[in-house]
């Protein structure tokens, strides 16, 4: 499972995100969206953004990790 963090979020963007993360499945987080007054939903779609963009993130992160020799191999040609 991928794990991630969101910064600078109040406390109202937080409930926001800890309940659309609590959904089970896509269709709950849209209709979730919905329901909420035009503020928030556009809070909502950016925090969704915001989670999309913490995931690639993260997926960089683990497949970076995962391969060291290229890494050295890259740093090697870096420096001459």
């Amino acid at each position: 499972m991928i794990e991630f963090q969101l910064y600078g979020l109040n406390s109202r963007q937080q409930t926001l995100a800890d309940i659309m993360w609590s959904l089970a499945e896509w269709e709950d987080v849209e209709r979730f969206i919905a329901s909420l007054p035009q503020r928030e939903a556009a809070e909502a779609e950016a925090i969704i953004e915001m989670m999309r963009m913490a995931v690639v993130e993260q997926c960089y992160e683990d497949a970076v990790d995962e391969f060291p020799e290229a890494d050295a191999v890259i740093n090697k040609a870096r420096r001459g």
